[in-house]
């Protein structure tokens, strides 16, 4: 085969790049559709503008993805956002969000995936779900006290996240998933970020009511079905009942 899978192993690479980008872009544009344009006062818009050059995103690609997003200078993002409910192999609930130019095209592909899941499905469980604001953030004190920046902040919740959780978290600093009411993220995002932590999640989310038992091999499952749906061009968070 000579170098044959090298080549092959490149495409792969690059296919992985340009979905990651693709995403990217989308956060980008809903974060300024949401937030606003200016990332001063759009915690989550400043989060995803961040990730974006980690990535090398290039400035022309993020300066037009938030004008799309935002409606400046005469552009509309077209984008829709739609939720798709339903379950993993071993009942494991999973929630879904798809960012479409095309719901008519994307539904469908969502729901074949959940039926090629072994035992995955589609169907209701958002009740399974607390749907809360999420605020995730470091600090580089490594000692800082999480709860009582959680109190100061006015987070209801917080828990610690380390970089095997969360990739944007580096490693030997203090790191936090504070959970907050739908109505104060933005509140708790600002004042992290002016108290000396870096924001790098300040989004909307859905954090499972409890977590079914599973072994490795059926945890495994999960993942694996799990990366599938996250491989879609159109997925843009999953949110599942699985640690």
């Amino acid at each position: 085969m000579g170098r044959q899978w090298l080549h092959a192993k490149r495409a792969v690479a690059s296919l992985k790049k340009s979905q990651a980008t693709g995403k990217l872009v989308k956060e980008l544009a809903i974060a300024a559709r949401q937030g606003g344009a200016d990332p001063k006062l759009n915690a989550r818009l400043a989060a995803a503008i961040d990730k974006a050059r980690k990535e090398s995103v290039s400035r022309d690609v993020i300066e037009r993805a938030i004008q799309k997003g935002s409606g400046a200078g005469g552009e509309k993002d077209a984008m829709e956002h739609v939720t798709f409910e339903g379950y993993a192999p071993h009942k494991v609930p999973v929630i879904v969000e798809v960012v479409t130019d095309n719901n008519n095209r994307t539904g469908p592909e969502i729901r074949v995936l959940f039926r090629k899941g072994q035992l995955g499905a589609a169907g209701s469980n958002r009740f399974l779900f607390d749907h809360v604001g999420i605020v995730e953030a470091h600090c580089a004190d490594a000692g800082a006290d999480i709860e009582a920046a959680a109190i100061e902040a006015g987070a209801n919740e917080v828990e610690a996240l380390s970089h095997g959780q969360n990739d944007d978290v580096p490693e030997g600093v203090c790191g936090a998933r504070f959970i907050t009411g739908r109505t104060e993220v933005k509140v708790v995002s600002g004042w992290l970020a002016a108290h000396g932590w870096t924001v790098i999640t300040s989004e909307m989310g859905y954090i499972p009511k409890q977590y079914p038992e599973l072994s490795e091999a059926q945890r495994a499952e999960v993942g694996e079905f799990l990366q599938t749906l996250e491989d879609h061009d159109d997925v843009h968070r999953i949110w599942a009942a699985v640690r």
